[in-house]
């Protein structure tokens, strides 16, 4: 087979899905690399896979079974937008992750159901959610999806002004966790952190100022939890933060004024998770 150039229909069509509006109307995004492949070839949302012909014969036992179209470098390039790509892009269909798939919404008995995690229909629900209000660097974004994959989450939600989860750049960060890890898009965070309380999940705000400290919350972290946390720059509106059931700081030992979004994800998911585990 010719390998296709980078005025080929096919290839200039894949091309657009570069673009937020292009992705939402189509519904499929692109998933550059090897791992992203591998994850999105798993999931079974793979539509059709680019590679170069060096990469089709270095990735050939991963490609074995995939719809695969030979591009020329060129092509590559303009499909893939890593620095060096790898040689590899894949069309995906969206992944369809809702609330209901992830989490029941049931009618609890009060305050001691939330506290305990119990419903009243007796449906196990996730012992770790995490809830991201206003995140925009599709880095950071990718980072906290694969950091909650890694904790052993059981959903990430991307609220209010946050970035695309099939943004190139987030799909790679997540290392392929994307295509494990049911990703909630949430327009109001305020419904986020309601929907997970009537999941029965205690709400923990990542909050600088907060009348918890992370460190002595060893009773609070036991329990069923969603983490909330908020923008890069800003941090967590104070209304939003006032409706968690609580707001946690992370000790600050030096002399760093914060942690970024990523790092203090990373604490507090860690820190719920060996809770979970010594419980």
């Amino acid at each position: 087979m010719t390998p296709l150039t980078a005025g080929n229909t096919r290839v200039k069509e894949a091309r657009k899905l570069h673009r937020r509006p292009e992705r939402s109307g189509r519904r499929c995004f692109l998933a550059d690399g090897p791992k992203a492949v591998e994850g999105a070839l798993g999931a079974g949302v793979v539509v059709e896979v680019f590679a170069t012909t060096d990469a089709a014969r270095q990735y050939a036992d991963l490609l074995a079974e995939a719809p695969v179209t030979l591009v020329d470098d060129r092509a590559m390039g303009g499909l893939s937008d890593s620095v060096s790509p790898a040689g590899l892009v894949a069309v995906c269909r969206f992944l369809e992750a809702t609330w209901d798939s992830v989490v029941e919404v049931r009618a609890l008995r009060g305050s001691q159901a939330r506290t305990s995690g119990q419903a009243e229909q007796g449906v196990e629900t996730p012992r770790l959610l995490t809830i991201c209000a206003d995140v925009r660097d599709p880095g950071n974004a990718g980072t906290v999806i694969r950091t909650s994959d890694a904790a052993g989450a059981g959903a990430v939600v991307l609220a209010g002004d946050s970035v695309d989860p099939y943004n190139p750049k987030t799909v790679r960060a997540t290392v392929g966790s994307l295509f494990r890890l049911p990703v909630l898009l949430e327009r109001d965070p305020a419904a986020a952190v309601r929907r997970a309380q009537a999941a029965g999940l205690t709400v923990l705000a990542a909050d600088g100022g907060g009348e918890v400290d992370l460190f002595e919350a060893d009773e609070l972290l036991e329990r069923p939890t969603a983490w909330l946390f908020g923008n890069e720059a800003w941090g967590l509106p104070d209304e939003l933060a006032a409706l968690a059931d609580h707001r946690v700081s992370i000790p600050i030992l030096g002399g760093a004024e914060s942690l970024n979004l990523a790092t203090a994800a990373a604490v507090c998911l860690y820190a719920s998770a060996r809770a979970h585990r010594t419980r």
